[in-house]
């Protein structure tokens, strides 16, 4: 659907662990040397501590939004002005009891608030944000909140224990012409009964279906999603400047990329998963926070994630003159958080991992 472009966002935040594993570690503890994980281009993943979740991060990443809205507006923000909160993610700490009502709580949010928690595997965090632009841009919501989280589970010495990883990314969506970063043109999703990923209540670890993962999963629904927001908005891939789609692992979006006819450029900075993992459900969000981080005034990005089970959700934003200013506030970027950090062993990881199920 074509928007008007005067709701977008405003501000945004990401959150990793300080931690890594490389592909290397992994493969050594299952009597290998890492070549699964290297053939899926992701050398090293995000691990949580043990006093990390998918809340503590959600509420980190929303932190740091909140602190550049202020230094953006250079006044202190007005929580209560916040009347939407959405976070999606794949590993709730409980089965019943939102994330939401402790994020808000935590980040000292108002009463006045429509909040839930979303579940859609890997495109839950961007069904988050979709939801949000449409609070504030029908004015259900002065401003929101979207944030994906996730310390995603994988089953040892299965293949997707090598990218399988953990991470926040959070973004204050608003109407304010003076304050929108990047502008939403436009929105679309599809989805379809295709079951390439699950875990049943009581299951440990998730189950995958190889067959589906890639043509009727993952490229099939990515590929809709994309060619129907680009015609919708009568845009061709040379038009836009960067591209987002969702990180199972490195190769995936590289393909769809060509098969769409972007370049290896537009993908480029995108492609964070190579050192921080599948953060699932803020995969696709933290891509384009890191995307945000270099972007210039007047771009257009296209962002496209995915759900196994099956779907996708399009945009396209386009980057605002507000965009320069809001960069001399940036602290802690999507790059300076993965560049510091430090690895772990696979003892120390599985004990961490042990309790995130």
């Amino acid at each position: 659907m074509k928007l008007d472009g005067k709701s977008g966002i405003i501000s945004y935040g990401a959150s990793l662990p300080v931690v890594m594993i490389t592909a290397e570690e992994i493969g050594h503890a299952h009597g290998g040397d890492g070549t699964p994980g290297k053939q899926l281009g992701v050398k090293q993943k995000t691990v949580a501590s043990l006093d990390e979740d998918a809340v503590t991060l959600a509420t980190a990443a929303a932190l740091q939004a909140l602190t550049r809205w202020s230094k953006f507006q250079q006044k202190k923000s007005a929580p209560e002005d916040i009347q939407a909160v959405f976070i999606g993610s794949e590993s709730h700490p409980y089965a019943v009891k939102p994330s939401g009502t402790i994020v808000k709580q935590a980040l000292g949010l108002g009463h006045v608030m429509a909040l839930a928690d979303l579940q859609f595997a890997c495109k839950a965090g961007t069904q988050a944000l979709q939801i949000t632009l449409s609070y504030v841009q029908s004015g259900l919501a002065k401003y929101g909140l979207a944030i994906g989280a996730d310390t995603a589970q994988s089953r040892p010495g299965d293949i997707l224990e090598f990218t399988a990883g953990a991470g926040a990314a959070a973004y204050i969506v608003g109407s304010d012409v003076s304050q929108v970063i990047a502008k939403c043109l436009g929105t679309v999703s599809v989805a379809t009964d295709t079951p390439d990923f699950w875990r049943r209540p009581g299951q440990e670890y998730p189950e995958h279906a190889g067959r589906f993962s890639g043509e009727p999963g993952y490229f099939w629904h990515v590929r809709t999603a994309a060619e129907l927001l680009l015609n919708e908005l009568a845009l061709k891939p040379s038009q836009l400047d960067y591209c987002v789609f969702h990180t199972p692992n490195a190769k995936f979006p590289q393909a769809v990329a060509q098969q769409l006819g972007f370049t290896p450029e537009q993908l480029a900075p995108a492609l964070i998963v190579k050192e921080i993992g599948n953060t699932y459900a803020a995969a696709s969000p933290l891509a384009l926070a890191a995307v945000l981080d270099q972007a210039k005034p007047k771009q257009k990005i296209l962002v496209v994630s995915y759900g196994s089970g099956s779907g996708s959700d399009a945009f396209v934003f386009e980057t605002t003159a507000a965009l320069t200013t809001y960069h001399k506030h940036l602290s802690e970027t999507v790059r300076q958080q993965i560049e510091r950090l430090k690895p772990v062993s696979y003892q120390t990881y599985q004990q961490s991992h042990a309790g995130k199920h």
